[in-house]
């Protein structure tokens, strides 16, 4: 993998081809894992078929144990001088909330056009809360990531501070949700943004967060405990 600084996920939203095809075959197998997920979350079948599949996936965990795994994306970063790529890179990969190669979050891009960013997502069954909506943990994940990303319109994007969600109705599944976030106010490190989530054109939810910047070096020194 090219260990290429200027990579831009958010400049269209177009989903970014991966850089090789050990990543091809990562997101492949995450979207493998996604529909399985989906069918145990659905499916009516008898506990022999469930302990079948039990077993058939028990036995593809101990084929991935085979190979050394790496815990973290800081852990990948550092693997190889770097071959698996830049923060940026395993960013758009691994997240939870968006990652390409990460089972457990839905399809989920996220551009940016002028002064605005924009997102799109559609939420399966296995992120029910109120039947046939979206839980609000996963509303408020949504916007935490997706304002997260808009954050790139200041210049200095940090971490979360607060953030602030307010339900206006159901956010229904299998809907496609459309989210836009701008830039409220930059004051010093501290960057405040607001979003909406709309389904169907229907303002469904609204958020503001506060993110704080942190530099890279000193964002490092945290983890390590200094």
């Amino acid at each position: 993998m090219s260990n290429d600084d200027t990579f831009d996920p958010y400049a269209c939203p177009a989903t970014k081809a991966p850089v090789n095809d050990d990543w091809a075959a990562r997101r492949d197998a995450a979207e493998a894992a996604r529909q399985l997920i989906a069918k145990l979350v659905a499916t009516t079948s008898d506990a022999a078929t469930l302990r079948a599949v039990a077993d058939s996936i028990r036995a593809q965990t101990d084929r991935l144990a085979e190979v050394p795994n790496l815990l973290g994306r800081l852990a990948f970063e550092a693997h190889e001088d770097g071959r698996h790529g830049t923060p940026g890179r395993l960013g758009y990969e691994l997240n939870p909330v968006d990652g390409k190669c990460n089972p457990i979050s839905p399809p989920f891009n996220t551009w940016i056009e002028g002064d605005t960013a924009h997102g799109r997502t559609t939420l399966g069954w296995q992120y029910e809360g109120p039947p046939n909506c979206v839980h609000g943990g996963f509303v408020c994940a949504l916007f935490d990531q997706f304002l997260g990303i808009a954050q790139k319109l200041t210049g200095q994007p940090g971490v979360t501070g607060t953030i602030t969600v307010r339900l206006h109705r159901p956010t229904p599944l299998c809907t496609e949700l459309q989210l836009v976030g701008r830039v409220k106010e930059v004051k010093g490190r501290k960057n405040l943004l607001e979003g909406e989530i709309r389904a169907n054109g229907v303002v469904t939810a609204s958020c503001e967060a506060l993110f704080i910047h942190v530099s890279r070096d000193r964002f490092r020194q945290l983890l390590a405990g200094g």
